[in-house]
């Protein structure tokens, strides 16, 4: 598959326009007085079925052609990436099957499922997801979509950095620097590509959970790195086991690196995101608020916005965090 590029994150955003929820960019004086910069949010926890997925799924799925639309489509997540599908190929009319791992949040099984996705379950440790997807698709004739690498995902999640952009220069202000939650690294990919050209001045750090920092070790390499197995972390929707080969081809090239941070700071982003955003955010979606407040990025004197990536936070884990 060829390299997405910026004028296909452009065509993304055509596709997109109407249908998905252009997200506002959200200033927080708290963030500001915490961190000694200038700080806005993305909150992609408003998008349709709460995170950016939905952008990239709706463009993949818009391009397929009558036959494809017929033979249906499956797709494998955690959740994030298959609410996104199930609810695209619903609104499309396209049959979906979601190969979930068994151990995902309940919340994310039952809302898939709830957009008329049919789910297959699968043993994280024992089984492999992607031959378990092929297998199914090719008894289907169904086309597989993938949750980072396929150049119409990484171009529809890309409209978050056009959107960033577009938003910053209305307020009359230069990114220093843009956070993104990474698993695959597809959102980083295509925000990457948007800001290369809209805003070029502007870097982009991937932030990943302690354990998985599976890009910044890769980007530092030059070269693809896995995670080691058995690691643990909550943040269920960015526990890809290494980089995608398309995503690593763009990042490598155009993120400035990647940071790690712990659980326990991610639960205090999931905290001050409810205290001070009146935001709901699931843990993958506030690493990037992690890394700010946690010190991993020096935002003092800078103009930074941080990409809160989804809401799709289980409600008794959720409890749990702000409970402290």
């Amino acid at each position: 598959m060829r390299l997405p590029d910026a004028d296909d994150v452009r065509a993304a955003a055509a596709r997109i326009a109407g249908v998905a929820v252009r997200t506002p960019l959200l200033e927080c004086a708290a963030l500001d007085a915490r961190s000694g910069g200038r700080v806005f949010v993305k909150p992609e926890v408003l998008q349709r079925t709460g995170s950016f997925k939905f952008r990239g799924a709706w463009n993949r799925l818009s391009q397929l052609s009558a036959d494809e639309r017929r033979g249906g489509v499956v797709a494998w997540s955690s959740g994030n990436h298959a609410q996104g599908v199930a609810a695209a190929a619903r609104m499309l009319g396209v049959p979906a099957l979601i190969v979930m791992p068994s151990d995902a949040p309940r919340l994310k099984i039952e809302r898939t499922r709830g957009f008329g996705a049919a789910i297959v379950l699968y043993d994280r440790m024992t089984e492999v997801r992607e031959e378990i997807g092929a297998r199914i698709a090719a008894e289907r004739g169904a086309v597989v979509v993938r949750p980072y690498d396929d150049p119409g995902i990484i171009a529809g999640q890309g409209t978050v950095g056009l959107e960033i952009a577009a938003d910053a220069a209305r307020l009359g202000v230069a990114l220093d620097a843009v956070l993104v939650p990474a698993g695959g690294g597809g959102l980083a990919a295509g925000t990457a590509l948007a800001l290369g050209v809209a805003m070029p001045d502007a870097k982009v750090w991937c932030v990943e959970p302690q354990g998985f920092d599976d890009h910044a070790r890769s980007l530092a390499a030059g070269q693809r790195l896995g995670n080691e197995a058995g690691g643990q972390s909550f943040c269920d929707a960015l526990l890809a086991p290494m980089p995608g080969e398309l995503t690593f081809a763009i990042n490598a090239g155009r993120l400035a690196g990647g940071l790690a941070v712990s659980d326990a700071e991610v639960a205090a982003a999931m905290r001050f995101a409810f205290e001070e955003l009146k935001l709901v955010v699931e843990p993958g979606g506030a690493v990037a608020l992690a890394a700010l407040l946690a010190g991993r990025y020096d935002a003092k004197g800078k103009s930074v916005a941080l990409v809160l990536s989804g809401g799709n936070a289980d409600p008794a884990a959720f409890a749990r965090v702000l409970a402290g």
